[in-house]
């Protein structure tokens, strides 16, 4: 086991302590030759792959590519169960997932219904998916070809038909022999190239046929012939008309927002709807993003993190298709104007019942003070929700010094410990993951409500999704959390399946810590 040092969080009721961590290095990190894909890695998924009730841990790392990483060892996938108490222990080998290929991310869900959670890998060259046998064990199972580059993807029903379908995020036309010298020659100064230098290419949906196979229908969706430069997806049904959307940061390019005509095909709609770029009209590095209703006003909003000086976009859903960027409203623009962001999620962690917002930050240059004030290695932040409108930066202002700058990439939130306090566990390139204990003290109250993937699930006037794709190339599977504040006692919440004419009333009862 490693014990991490890890940022803690005091005032404004929300804290985080060290725990002790599986012991995971993600093992790539920037070399000389600035190989695109060397600094791309870091998503995760949490997922309770043995139906224990306690959620566990996969982490991308993957073998490496001989055709640019001549010498070392292998760097493989790494699982790690859940025996409680912060208490892991590495199960790949036994499970089958160590994989192969350069990972980048995960996506788990259950995409069979055989009630066990499965894994699909982005990967360079060739991702993989595994199918959860429910004996401990998975199966790689056969798709379509997906790629050539994809960094993420997300589980969603597009079709209504109860199977779960997957969508696959490509990133751009790199490969170890297209890769090119750029930077400051004068200086012998080499840094990785910006993605003008590469290709586009195509996100692509594969269809779940529902007898263990998958039907590649980019082209009959309409997808391909919206081409960019993905990073990650996140869903939900911004226009309420009862089909799941899908919203892709792109790298450098204006964000995508592909509706679901309810018919087997998309159209993009990020311009129209207001999501495509920031106000001052400029495209941005996008790269994590997530999908939720932060004002409480029953609609999903959309968060973007980016690189120092481009914000991190907070756009605001309107109703009727339509959104607003308001990170300046919700007082988030001068708090993260230094920032570079990576991994995001919105999440309720001191169950007041208004959702606040972690970003798991680093540049993406590595050589960034060579050129600029910018730093590459950066805390992580954490930014509570004060009253559905705005947020206030809680990170304390000892994080740095405390050692916790580091290159950050994917972040999920779970409750790792079954306390009902939700806590993080954050990749970092080169080193090992941080496990941050969430010690929140108050007599606030949560519940969590189990539903089918892309439900919808209110708990009095809170709203939130049962999605499975969060931040960067990162994916949480279980029940939906719900902080409420003061209540006590019984607890009713409405799931409302995609296009389900009613919702499904579950009852709970209000637990607190």
């Amino acid at each position: 086991m490693r014990y991490l040092l890890l940022l803690s969080v005091t005032g404004f009721g929300i804290t985080f302590e060290p725990a002790a961590g599986p012991g995971f290095v993600l093992e790539h990190s920037p070399g000389p030759d600035k190989y695109l894909a060397a600094t791309m890695p870091g998503g995760l998924a949490v997922l309770d792959y043995n139906n224990d009730g306690r959620p566990d841990l996969f982490f991308a790392n993957g073998a490496e590519l001989p055709s640019f990483q001549k010498t070392g060892p292998k760097y493989w996938n790494r699982l790690y169960r859940n025996d409680g108490g912060f208490r892991f222990t590495d199960v790949t080998a036994t499970a089958g997932l160590a994989g192969e290929g350069y990972a980048f991310g995960a996506a788990a869900a259950d995409f069979d219904n055989d009630g066990y959670v499965d894994l699909f890998v982005p990967a360079l060259p060739a991702s993989k998916l595994y199918r959860n046998k429910g004996d401990g064990t998975f199966a790689e199972t056969a798709l379509p070809r997906t790629g050539p580059w994809t960094v993420a993807a997300g589980w969603f029903d597009y079709d209504r038909d109860g199977r779960p379908d997957l969508f696959v995020v490509n990133y751009l036309g790199w490969s170890p022999g297209n890769n090119p010298w750029c930077g400051d020659r004068a200086k012998n100064l080499r840094v990785y190239c910006h993605p003008r230098h590469f290709s586009t290419l195509p996100n692509q949906l594969l269809r779940n046929m529902g007898d263990g196979t998958f039907t590649d229908v980019s082209q009959a969706s309409g997808l391909t012939k919206f081409p960019g430069k993905g990073m990650s997806v996140a869903f939900g049904d911004y226009d309420d008309d009862g089909y799941v959307d899908a919203f892709v940061t792109n790298d450098g390019l204006p964000n995508s927002l592909f509706r679901n005509e309810g018919n087997g095909t998309f159209t993009e709609r990020a311009f129209a709807a207001g999501v495509a770029l920031p106000d001052r009209g400029l495209a941005i590095s996008s790269m994590g993003t997530d999908f939720r209703d932060y004002d409480n006003d029953g609609r999903p909003d959309v968060v973007v993190t980016a690189l120092a000086g481009e914000s991190f976009p907070l756009y605001r859903n309107l109703g009727k298709g339509q959104f607003q960027e308001s990170t300046a409203q919700a007082r988030l623009a001068p708090l993260v104007a230094r920032r570079s962001g990576w991994g995001v999620v919105l999440a309720d962690f001191d169950n007041d019942g208004k959702k606040d917002l972690f970003t798991a930050n680093s540049h993406v240059n590595d050589m960034i003070r060579e050129t600029s004030s910018d730093l590459y290695l950066l805390p992580n932040s954490i930014f509570r929700n004060q009253d559905g409108k705005s947020f206030a930066d809680v990170t304390p202002a000892s994080a740095a010094l405390a050692g916790q700058a580091a290159a950050h990439r994917g972040a999920v939130a779970a409750d790792l410990d079954g306390d009902g306090r939700l806590d993080v566990v954050v990749t970092q390139l080169g080193g090992a993951a941080e496990i941050w204990r969430n010690t929140t003290v108050n007599e606030n109250s949560f519940v969590f409500v189990p539903a089918g993937l892309n439900a919808t699930v209110t708990v009095g006037g809170q709203t939130n999704a049962a999605t499975s794709a969060v931040g960067y190339s990162s994916s949480t599977s279980g029940p939906v959390h719900f902080g409420l504040g003061p209540v006590r006692g019984a607890v009713e919440a409405l799931i409302r399946a995609p296009g389900a004419a009613t919702a499904t009333r579950w009852r709970g009862t209000a637990r607190v810590r």
